[in-house]
């Protein structure tokens, strides 16, 4: 098994300046070290059309009115700027941030738990004598003895048949090669959304489920490997 940078064709081209935008990189910071709630927050606002920051705060008071603490209620508020900036950038545009900032996320989360330089993006994953998929994995880890690859969607509906099979058949090949390969989702959606939407498709215990609930999973000592896979429904 090895890994290989994506091609760089054109839609890579115009999705790596969204990468790069400091908007992405700001929002991931912040999301890392946020709670559940305030995830939620973030979630909620980017979903929505509405730029009037009055009627989130409206909707969120424990964590933007005056009886949150002061440390939480100041990165809610920088929390619900970014949102709100990312919001505001349009259907079609949102829709791409969005996912960036998952990803972006998934990496930072992950570069607690092992080295940063373990950390990859948008890298394909090469078996001998197996044809390569064209889709490269959103996020890798690449240590000398095991691997992670990470799909990483903003909501439950992003999940489907073929990225199921994509992973699994990916850790089946490193099975077949004797190399330890983890695969799983990152799904910044609820876990309930995700889980009424893998029940429309066949189990696939070999892949991982990281939902919107347990994304500190990733950075933890025994990370993803303690959330439950697909096939059991996961209550992670």
């Amino acid at each position: 098994m090895r890994f290989q940078d994506a091609a760089r064709d054109a839609r890579a081209v115009v999705y790596a300046g969204i990468q790069d935008d400091p908007v992405v990189a700001r929002a991931a910071e912040l999301l890392a070290t946020a709670s559940v709630a305030q995830r939620v927050l973030a979630r909620a606002v980017m979903n929505g059309e509405s730029g009037d920051g009055a009627a989130w705060r409206a909707m969120f008071p424990s964590l933007l009115a005056n009886g949150a603490g002061d440390a939480d209620r100041e990165l809610s508020e920088a929390i619900l700027a970014v949102s709100l900036d990312v919001a505001g950038r349009g259907e079609q545009a949102r829709s791409q941030y969005r996912g960036a900032i998952v990803e972006a996320l998934t990496e930072r989360l992950l570069a607690r738990r092992v080295p940063p330089a373990a950390v990859h993006r948008e890298r394909r994953i090469l078996f001998d004598g197996v044809r390569a998929e064209i889709h490269p994995y959103d996020v890798t880890v690449e240590l000398r003895d095991r691997a992670e690859a990470y799909d990483c969607k903003w909501g439950a509906r992003g999940i489907n048949a073929e990225v199921l099979l994509q992973l699994d058949l990916a850790r089946r090949n490193a099975e077949q090669e004797g190399v330890r390969l983890l695969p799983a989702l990152v799904v910044f959606d609820a876990r309930r959304s995700c889980r009424v939407r893998l029940a429309r498709m066949a189990p696939t215990p070999g892949v991982r489920l990281v939902a919107l609930e347990s994304l500190d999973a990733l950075a933890g000592a025994r990370a993803a490997g303690t959330v439950a896979p697909v096939a059991a429904r996961p209550e992670v």
